[in-house]
C-alpha cells in the first residue's frame, strides 16, 4: 500500500446488528458471519490497491478490530459517541482530517465483489473531481465518495443518497465513465448476494456461502402467482473473486 495518495474510511456496523434485510430468510448467525466476511474481503481489496495509502476503520465490533489489529496500513478508530452510519463517517472524516495531506475517500463494508484494480480505476476517476460519489446498482444508493486534498466533505449516504449527492455537486462517476460492477455491487438482499456472487466474491464471503451449499440461498415466501423455485442442486456456485 506504499507510494498511495488516498486514504479510505470505512464504517462497519456491528455484525449481529448488520443486514437486517437478510431477514427473514437468513437466521441471526448466518447474517452476522455474512456481515464478518463482507467486511474483511472489503477491506482485504482495499489495502491491496496501489492508489491507498492508509485504511481507516470505524466500528464498535470486538471481533473486527481484533482481527485488523495487526495490520500495519489499517487504522482502527473505535465508534463513540451517537451511533449510527453518519456518525460513524464523521467520526473517520474527522480523524483523518487530523493528519491532512491526502485525498480522502468513504466507502461501504458490504462489496464482498469489490476488487482492488476497480478500486484504483474509481479513485483516478476521482482525481478529476473536488467531489465525487459512484452510485450503487440500483442507481438510487451510494458506496463511494471522494474529496481531493483540501476539500471538505460531508457525504449523505442513506435513502436516495444518489440523488442528493448529485444535488450537492458530487460527480457521479458512474455516470461519465465505466465503474466496475463489484464496486457498485453493495449487498442488503439475498437478491444482491446472488448478483454478488455471480460477479464473483472475496475468499471469506466465498467460504460463508459455501456453508449455505447444501440448499439454495433462501428467498421469501413466493407470492401464488409466482414460479417455483428452483431446485437446490440448480443453485450456482460462488465464484472465487481475483484481485
Amino acid at each position: 500500500m506504499s507510494g498511495g495518495d488516498w486514504v479510505v474510511v470505512i464504517p462497519v456496523k456491528l455484525f449481529a446488528a448488520a443486514k437486517s434485510r437478510l431477514r427473514p430468510q437468513l437466521g441471526d448467525e448466518q447474517r452476522a458471519a455474512l456481515a464478518r466476511a463482507f467486511a474483511l474481503d472489503t477491506v482485504d481489496a482495499v489495502r491491496n490497491a496501489e492508489r491507498v495509502a492508509e485504511v481507516v476503520v470505524v466500528t464498535a465490533e470486538p471481533e473486527l478490530g481484533a482481527e485488523l489489529a495487526a495490520l500495519p496500513d489499517v487504522e482502527l478508530v473505535p465508534e463513540s459517541g451517537e451511533p449510527g452510519l453518519t456518525a460513524a463517517i464523521e467520526l473517520g472524516i474527522a480523524h483523518v482530517r487530523h493528519g491532512g495531506g491526502r485525498h480522502l475517500a468513504v466507502l461501504l463494508g458490504d462489496l464482498p465483489a469489490l476488487r482492488s484494480a476497480a478500486l484504483d480505476g474509481a479513485l483516478e476517476a476521482a482525481c478529476g473531481h473536488r467531489l465525487a460519489f459512484v452510485a450503487d446498482l440500483e442507481g438510487t444508493g451510494t458506496t463511494l465518495v471522494t474529496a481531493l486534498a483540501g476539500t471538505g466533505l460531508e457525504p449523505g449516504f442513506g435513502p436516495d443518497s444518489a440523488a442528493a449527492h448529485r444535488a450537492a455537486g458530487f460527480a457521479d462517476l458512474a455516470a461519465i465513465g465505466s465503474i466496475d460492477l463489484g464496486l457498485r455491487r453493495d449487498v442488503d438482499t439475498v437478491e444482491a448476494l446472488e448478483a454478488a456472487l455471480g460477479l464473483g466474491v472475496g475468499p471469506r464471503t466465498a467460504e460463508v456461502v459455501a456453508a449455505f451449499a447444501d440448499e439454495a440461498l433462501p428467498h421469501a415466501p413466493a407470492e401464488a402467482s409466482d414460479p417455483p423455485a428452483p431446485d437446490a442442486a440448480e443453485a450456482p456456485a460462488a465464484p472465487a473473486r481475483s484481485q
